[in-house]
């Protein structure tokens, strides 16, 4: 791929990415010029941003995709040449939201044009209900590739910690002999060694727990399905998918609006939630909750991860009764704000700080923290938030 050569003197250079930023005609005010590659870019972003400059006092720059499909199919392949991949989703994301394209995405070959992404993922599933059957299935195979991607980047470390937090957890301290962690035995008892005779008297024994040989851990993610939760949707379903392959960990998957639904059935397929859930609509916690709660039988044994901005369209005074209720049983309560890359969301202080009163303070989560979170809540150990702002 070839590339507009760059300036060797840095205030060109400095004035040609002014330009870019910038637009308008001819250069706008920057007394530099744009030709070739250079010239393309900048007549991909005009196409985008174009009509929010056109309304600016001194601005002309603008050219519009219009709802013209061909003409969108050529600009999703022009922005991909020259821009990267993270540029891309950024841009087609704006696409969506600033020019109305979305019902465009009904269209098979459109589909078939676009950087998918969690996002992307995000608006197919708003769509769905929508789209006619020459695109469900193009549509389910932009999601599958999405939700494989998403996998293998997370599946591994998520097993591995949690494995780990599971050992760790299940780990006794009257093992049988053959049981016996000797490793962990003999640092636990190293201020009992006996130099005379060479020797550790191991007063406290630590065995390995059994977690492979039985479910010993019970989690329930919660996830709320309003239309602003919809990354955290796609995250939670795959992490769903991943907690449900392990042996050790009986998992449950709820979401929620007005409506619950129960899509544990359907973990052994992420794509196959996706495309169970239905995003939008008002949001009802305490029915959720409520739900979630009465598939409970072993509390202290049981994680609940609630996935909500706390929009509450519920009771709310009944919503944090059963939080505290499910505490004081022994549960261990998880409030995510989101599950995704982007940080908090707007959300409901109030809700927040009445949760954080109980015990649960309410936070956003990436996806590659997520682990880590679920290792400490096994472990009922404090979570690891990440720091505020």
């Amino acid at each position: 791929m070839t590339t507009e050569p760059v300036d060797a003197d840095p205030a060109q250079e400095r004035l040609r990415r002014w330009r870019l930023v910038l637009g308008g005609d001819p250069a706008d005010g920057t007394g530099r010029t744009l030709s070739g590659r250079d010239a393309a870019m900048d007549g991909a972003l005009a196409a985008l941003y174009g009509k929010e400059s056109r309304s600016r006092p001194g601005r002309d720059r603008s050219a519009g995709l219009g709802a013209s499909a061909p003409a969108v199919a050529r600009w999703l392949g022009d922005i991909r040449t020259y821009f990267p991949s993270s540029v891309v989703q950024v841009m087609q994301r704006d696409a969506i939201d600033r020019l109305g394209l979305a019902t465009l995405l009904l269209e098979p070959e459109m589909l078939e044009a676009v950087e998918a992404d969690v996002h992307l993922v995000g608006t197919l599933l708003s769509l769905h209900k929508a789209m006619p059957e020459t695109t469900r299935e193009t549509a389910r195979a932009v999601v599958r590739k999405v939700v494989a991607d998403l996998e293998k980047r997370l599946a591994t470390r998520t097993r591995a910690t949690l494995t780990g937090a599971l050992d760790r957890s299940a780990r006794v301290t009257r093992p049988r002999h053959h049981d016996i962690d000797w490793n962990r035995t003999i640092a636990a008892n190293l201020k009992h060694y006996l130099p005379e005779h060479r020797t550790i008297v191991p007063e406290r024994l630590i065995g390995h727990g059994r977690a492979s040989r039985s479910v010993k851990k019970e989690v329930v993610l919660c996830v709320d399905q309003s239309g602003s939760m919809a990354a955290s949707v796609v995250y939670a379903s795959v992490f769903g998918a991943v907690l449900a392959s392990m042996r050790s960990i009986d998992t449950r998957l709820v979401v929620f609006d007005t409506a619950v639904v129960d899509l544990t059935d359907q973990l052994d397929d992420p794509v196959d939630v996706l495309f169970g859930t239905r995003l939008g609509g008002g949001t009802d916690i305490n029915r959720a909750l409520a739900y979630c709660q009465s598939r409970i039988t072993r509390p202290s044994k049981t994680v609940v991860v609630l996935i909500s901005d706390l929009y509450e369209g519920g009771i709310r005074h009944e919503m944090l009764k059963r939080v505290a209720a499910m505490k004081a049983a022994g549960v261990g309560f998880v409030t995510l704000l989101a599950l995704s890359d982007e940080g908090a969301p707007a959300y409901d202080r109030e809700h927040a700080a009445a949760l954080a009163a109980l015990g649960t303070p309410a936070f956003a989560c990436t996806p590659d923290l997520f682990p880590e979170v679920m290792a400490a809540a096994i472990e009922r150990r404090p979570l690891p938030m990440p720091d505020a702002g």
